[in-house]
């Protein structure tokens, strides 16, 4: 398979603490990679360097054979490179085929403020409609953004990221705050976003990650300790070590074990 994303040495130093210690980091086109590690190993860090919104120290970062080191955030989206939380918020009172109707638009290059010529135009909502459809919202595309359950609302937003037909999705906890049955929603949504949308994925939800993972990245202290398959991860001596070396890990640290005992 060809490299998508090419991380090499990335460095980043906050005073004394080595938030990203010389990562190397590779994620292969139409895979799902995780990125996984204790409270504190670096990983939203790492997220916040790949896209943009935080400049490294040193390293270099290449997306499709092209360096984008210093590119700045909003010229990464135009390539391909989208974080879910890029869209920071949707539009409460809008309702939600308007919302994915104004991430549309935003792709297109055209204004924000155009509500009513936003609203005037029909294959624009036809698309909506399809990008409800698809993150799981056809039922839901009248109904008031702001009134929608929180599960809703997150894959609202990964409709509104889809909207700007990434090549590369990076999705920071996207299962954070929701319940049992709204994390096996979107467990299920991303499980069918995998057949043609690269994704790298933080989330500590360790059953959601083993569901979902074509290759696991563990971090630790800013530095990959190991790549692999799921069960390769699973079974890694310096994973297990890192984890149970993780006093604050809680849950995640139990669910790494039992998903290494079931294995």
């Amino acid at each position: 398979m060809t490299a998508i994303l090419q991380v090499h040495g990335l460095v980043k130093q906050f005073g004394g603490l080595m938030a990203t210690d010389h990562a190397n980091l590779s994620v292969e086109q139409g895979e799902l990679h995780a990125l996984i590690g204790p409270n504190g190993a670096g990983k939203t860090t790492l997220i916040h360097q790949l896209s943009g919104a935080l400049p490294p120290d040193a390293g270099r970062i290449v997306f499709a054979g092209q360096e984008i080191t210093a590119m700045p955030m909003h010229q990464r989206a135009r390539a391909g490179l989208a974080r879910s939380y890029q869209i920071t918020s949707i539009f409460q009172r809008l309702s939600v085929l308007d919302n994915l109707a104004l991430a549309l638009q935003s792709k297109n290059g055209s204004s924000m403020r155009f509500f009513r010529s936003a609203r005037s135009d029909a294959p624009r909502y036809e698309q909506a409609r399809a990008l409800a459809d698809q993150v799981g919202l056809s039922s839901k595309i009248q109904s008031q953004a702001g009134a929608l359950s929180h599960g809703e609302q997150r894959q609202l937003e990964i409709g509104m990221v889809l909207a700007l037909r990434p090549r590369l999705m990076l999705l920071d906890e996207p299962m954070a705050g929701m319940g049992a049955e709204e994390s096996q929603r979107m467990v299920q949504l991303l499980l069918t976003l995998k057949s043609h949308t690269t994704m790298v994925l933080v989330e500590h939800d360790m059953d959601a990650v083993f569901q979902l993972a074509d290759r696991i990245s563990a971090l630790v202290f800013g530095k990959v300790i190991a790549t692999g398959t799921p069960d390769t991860i699973r079974k890694h001596p310096d994973v297990q070590q890192a984890y149970l070396g993780d006093s604050d890990g809680g849950n995640e640290t139990q669910n790494v074990h039992q998903q290494g005992a079931t294995a």
